[in-house]
């Protein structure tokens, strides 16, 4: 058991470095989306590279992040009943939720999303603006990185929930 628990450790030390990362390139965002709106309005100057590195960073920010949401429990769930439950049914919940829904989906994505990084990389994919960033196959790429990173956390949810089943006494919910 004390396995489960260590294990469980390592992944939710996965998922914080994730959040971490996350909150980081969040302050570059705002770095970034700040030099934006200065050089725009103030000098009349526009970098299309710079706009671009926006929504490039805000992808890396909501795509990292959700696997520490994920971890962390900010994800959205409906707790008109579920805050009701006992421990043992909301672990259950859980873990039913992780094993056929979550885990499921960010394999599929993950599949998927890897022909999708492959195919931008082959074509040199870049910014069809005249400015814009090139290599558009690293922000691609991200795409089934991030899910997998969810699939990882979502093993971390599936042993956090074993461990609540196996040891209520250790967890200070209802």
């Amino acid at each position: 058991m004390r396995s489960l628990f260590a294990l469980e450790k390592i992944l939710n030390r996965f998922s914080d470095l994730l959040g971490w990362i996350a909150s980081t390139l969040f302050i570059l965002l705002m770095l970034n989306v700040f030099y934006d709106v200065v050089m725009r309005y103030v000098f009349n100057n526009v970098s299309i590279a710079m706009q671009e590195m926006e929504w490039h960073l805000f992808s890396a920010v909501f795509l990292l992040g959700v696997p520490y949401a994920l971890k962390a429990g900010g994800h959205v769930r409906v707790d008109v009943f579920y805050e009701r439950f006992s421990l043992k049914t909301r672990a259950l919940i859980d873990l039913l939720g992780t094993v056929l829904f979550l885990l499921p989906f960010c394999l599929l994505v993950f599949w998927y999303g890897l022909d999708y990084a492959k195919e931008s990389y082959a074509l040199g994919e870049s910014s069809g603006d005249p400015g814009g960033l090139p290599h558009r196959w690293l922000i691609k790429s991200l795409i089934p990185v991030s899910f997998l990173f969810m699939a990882i956390s979502g093993i971390g949810m599936i042993l956090h929930n074993i461990n609540r089943l196996v040891n209520p006494s250790l967890f200070h919910d209802k």
